[in-house]
């Protein structure tokens, strides 16, 4: 509903508060239920104390509606009706001076999606499309990350799709095309994975010198047990024409992208070998409950070890065919790009790099002397976790003790105690090493677009 600021004026010599009945009768008037009964829904009051004013925050159908339940107000003074909006619907449209975009019901609200993901905690970089980040410390918990405050990362306007009416076909050098429902999908065998998603671009604000593109810090990364059908299964079910070998993942989320003169959708390409090697997942739960729209309701893949772009979401086609997928973010986007003894060369972005980081201390934190954690949680495409070292102070690299189960697709907690005898500074680095041999640089090699920033990570703190 739309949004309003009321203003309420009154003389010092007429304050109807006091008047101990007129003054009740007013904030009777105001109340919650007296407000729903005439179809105004009150957000926040406040009085300016000395200066008799009253100004509140209210939702109404239209203007008429509000103004009907002015009516007691105006006769204690005067009313002044402005139209408003919330600082993220003014942050997603553009600025104090644009109207309020029309939003199509097939769309999330993009003031609503933003202010959700304020309210849980996220770090917003970005309105539209909504992107923010998980604070580093948040990090610290649990084995997955409350949905809330997992991270997001989107291209363009948040789909807002009807579970009931929605369909996946699967399609192209298929020997039967399927067309399935969230009820077909819910029948199927089901499985549940604990997985890391990280955006290629975590860590991009760290490169010297700067790169375009989203600035994330280190928190644009998070873990979840997702539950849904081995995407295997149906491909099999569909059943390959001789010489498929690439399957093209199309959402429903799309726009204009720059250099394009029309719209075009979301999608991303893999090779029937990968999505074996991967054990891919068309999932439709996190952490046990439903998709929300900013996840990928109704259904999205998710692809185990590659960074987060291979798992599409808002799912609605898949296309096998003979051809590499050639997607504008497949060809043009997420991709290595380097110049090398004054050559250009470049490498597409598949699996992630093997990263720790440090949830505790945080940046800034005060540590008394004495005993303390050194706390984190480390990942890898490649495979698990071996081994995360820690250094405190430039000093020798020490191996932290690895905690809980290890998951080959899923970040590994670890910690490091360790006893703080001198007051002052202190830095803590974290290395991650993973069973194939990687190992964090100290630091990454930049490239232009920024992607797969896995600089060892360095926190400073002060013991008092």
């Amino acid at each position: 509903m739309p949004l309003f600021i009321v203003r309420h004026q009154h003389a010092p010599e007429n304050c109807p508060a006091r008047d101990p009945a007129m003054g009740v009768m007013l904030l009777n008037h105001l109340s919650r239920p007296s407000a729903a009964r005439y179809g105004v829904v009150i957000k926040a009051e406040a009085v300016v104390r000395g200066a008799h004013s009253l100004f509140f925050i209210a939702e109404a159908a239209d203007e008429t509606v509000l103004q009907a339940f002015l009516a007691p107000f105006r006769q204690a003074g005067e009313v002044e009706v402005m139209a408003a909006s919330t600082c993220a619907e003014v942050v997603a449209s553009g600025g104090c001076d644009q109207p309020a975009a029309e939003v199509s019901a097939a769309l999330l609200d993009p003031a609503d999606a933003c202010q959700d993901a304020i309210e849980a905690g996220l770090l917003v970089h970005r309105a539209y499309p909504l992107n923010g980040e998980t604070s580093v410390p948040d990090l610290a918990g649990g084995a997955v990350m409350p949905n809330g405050r997992f991270y997001l990362r989107n291209h363009f306007d948040i789909p807002n799709l009807d579970g009931e009416r929605y369909r996946l076909s699967v399609g192209g050098l298929v020997e039967r095309p399927l067309s399935l429902s969230m009820r077909d999908l819910h029948n199927l065998h089901a499985e549940s994975l604990v997985v890391t998603l990280e955006c290629a671009g975590n860590g991009r604000s760290l490169f010297d010198p700067a790169v375009p593109g989203e600035a994330w810090g280190l928190g644009a990364v998070s873990t979840a047990e997702w539950t849904g059908v081995p995407l295997i299964e149906v491909i099999e079910r569909a059943g390959l024409q001789p010489g498929a070998t690439q399957l093209t993942f199309r959402g429903a989320d799309g726009g204009l992208v720059e250099g394009r003169d029309a719209p075009i959708r979301f999608e991303r390409g893999l090779s029937f070998d990968q999505i074996r090697e991967t054990g891919a997942l068309l999932a439709y739960e996190m952490n046990g409950e439903p998709l929300s729209p900013p996840h990928g309701y109704p259904l999205r893949l998710i692809v185990p070890g590659w960074y987060a772009v291979a798992s599409v979401k808002w799912l609605t086609e898949i296309i096998v065919t003979d051809k590499p997928c050639e997607a504008h973010y497949q060809a043009e986007k997420y991709w290595y790009q380097w110049v090398r003894n004054g050559r250009d060369e470049r490498e597409p972005v598949t699996l992630m790099n093997v990263r720790a980081l440090i949830a505790s201390p945080d940046q800034g934190e005060s540590l008394p002397r004495g005993e303390t954690a050194i706390r984190g949680v480390a990942w890898s495409g490649a495979g698990n976790i071996s081994r995360v070292d820690v250094s405190l102070n430039d000093g020798p690299w020490r191996e932290a003790r690895l905690v809980g189960e290890r998951r080959s697709s899923a970040w590994q907690w670890w910690e490091l105690i360790t006893p703080l005898e001198q007051t002052g500074p202190l830095v803590v680095r974290a290395r991650g090493t993973d069973m194939a041999g990687r190992t964090q640089p100290e630091r990454a090699e930049w490239n232009r677009l920024g992607y797969g920033n896995n600089s060892i990570h360095c926190v400073t703190a002060q013991v008092i």
